[in-house]
């Protein structure tokens, strides 16, 4: 595997957004960035005289203006640009597989129709298993592409870091990934995990069950908090739907961190209800870690 941070671009404002999410990432990792595009196309191209050649030469320009306008504002970067064959949940997955992490925008057709649909970021995201991060586009900016300022490329202070956990299955790659952005940052981390009681219950009850959800999750975190002693680590033991209570931490995220269970069978379709909520209602980027 090349150390590389890939992100997938179809010229639409949300892969853009992407793209300069991924290359600050780039540049925390200190790994270079790759542009790709994916789409299906014949092997033998010719651009003078098919559409699919014209769509080709399109797609090579929209890779070309966007690396260059990432090299603008991250000149230290070493970017490169490549184009796909094949369906895109395939071609990507393929692609991540070279990566350390994959970056997508979070909807959008853009100029090219297909890439970034809902179900087509979900098929990509089912098709591999390295870990994925979906970006938006800033709020207020749908129609412009976030590349009009150099400065835009200057990192400032970060938010937290946000991950959920499931006390009853955690997960080492998960609350991994979280802690090494946390101190890729230099920021807080923020580990959530949503408790709901029994259907009847006293509110002595429901005190005691809180405290004692506190307390398991300060003592699965003791071992994460040795090996990442720099980290500030916030613990979150709060009443109600993990999901939701995800959601509400997003609004404050630099990034929310969730999990999704490697299936046997391809392209299957479960990633879970709380991280499928997550991915379609989080205001932050959102990662998704697969795991066993």
């Amino acid at each position: 595997m090349t150390s590389n941070v890939t992100v997938g671009l179809d010229g639409s404002p949300e892969s853009l957004a992407a793209a300069e999410w991924a290359a600050r990432e780039a540049l925390l990792r200190g790994v270079p960035l790759r542009l790709v595009h994916a789409q299906e196309r014949p092997q033998d191209l010719d651009p003078a005289s098919s559409p699919e050649g014209a769509q080709h030469s399109q797609a090579e320009g929209m890779l070309n203006e966007a690396a260059d306008g990432l090299r603008q504002r991250h000149p230290h970067l070493e970017i490169t640009t490549q184009q796909l064959s094949g369906l895109p949940p395939d071609a990507l997955s393929i692609a991540a597989k070279e990566a350390d992490l994959l970056v997508l925008g979070s909807r959008g057709l853009g100029r090219f129709a297909g890439f970034l649909l809902g179900s087509v970021g979900l098929a990509t995201l089912r098709a591999t298993e390295r870990p994925l991060v979906v970006v938006r586009a800033p709020s207020g900016r749908e129609d412009v592409p976030p590349f009009d300022s150099p400065a835009a490329g200057a990192p400032g202070p970060y938010l937290d870091v946000v991950v959920g956990v499931d006390l009853q299955q955690a997960c080492d790659a998960v609350i991994s990934f979280a802690f090494d952005a946390a101190a890729r940052r230099a920021c807080t981390i923020r580990v959530v995990h949503g408790w709901t009681p029994p259907l009847v219950y006293t509110r002595l009850a429901a005190v005691e069950s809180g405290e004692q959800y506190a307390q398991a999750l300060s003592d699965m975190l003791i071992p994460w908090r040795q090996k990442f002693p720099s980290v500030l680590v916030v613990e979150d033991a709060v009443f109600g739907a993990a999901a939701q209570q995800l959601v509400w931490a997003s609004a404050d995220a630099e990034l929310v961190v969730v999990g999704r269970r490697i299936q046997q069978a391809p392209h299957s379709g479960h990633i879970g209800p709380v991280t499928h909520a997550v991915l379609h209602h989080s205001t932050a980027p959102v990662a998704v870690v697969a795991h066993d």
